[in-house]
């Protein structure tokens, strides 16, 4: 699998634990293949937290991807329609499993690195030897929980 950074807003990494939330809808992703997401929950968390086993991405126009949102969660398609409208082709990518970490905070990553910007979109982390590292030994500790995502 792929080693990804992305940010995630706190809210819907509690949907995901809560098992309300089994796929990442994005606007841009990886094709045919899965990936491995060192999770970094946005402000005011600013921290990396957990590590997401995701499946390959479904690509389709954006009321396919909006039906796949509202099948896994009543009233959810709407929302993620509006975010991927104006798109030829969008992604909704199955999470499979999550892992808790004690993790980072961006004050850690800052020190480890030198210097870190939360990530927009999406870091393929092949191309940056360093952060990998970093995220890599984060998730080299005990998970503090962990679960695997089951799809209706």
């Amino acid at each position: 699998a792929e080693p990804v950074l992305m940010a995630l807003h706190a809210e819907y990494y509690e949907l995901i634990w809560r098992g309300l939330k089994t796929h990442e809808f994005r606007r841009r992703f990886l094709e045919g293949r899965p990936a491995r997401w060192f999770v970094y929950l946005n402000a005011p968390v600013s921290r990396l937290a957990a590590v997401i086993d995701l499946g390959p991405a479904v690509v389709g126009v954006p009321e396919q991807i909006a039906e796949i949102a509202e099948r896994a969660r009543a009233g959810n398609g709407a929302s993620v329609l509006e975010y991927v409208r104006d798109l030829e082709r969008a992604f909704a990518i199955p999470i499979l499993g999550v892992s808790e970490y004690p993790g980072l905070s961006a004050d850690e990553f800052r020190e480890e690195l030198g210097r870190f910007h939360p990530p927009q979109g999406y870091v393929r982390l092949a191309q940056h030897p360093e952060m990998l590292a970093v995220c890599e030994k984060a998730a080299a500790e005990e998970p503090i929980r962990w679960m695997t995502v089951h799809h209706r």
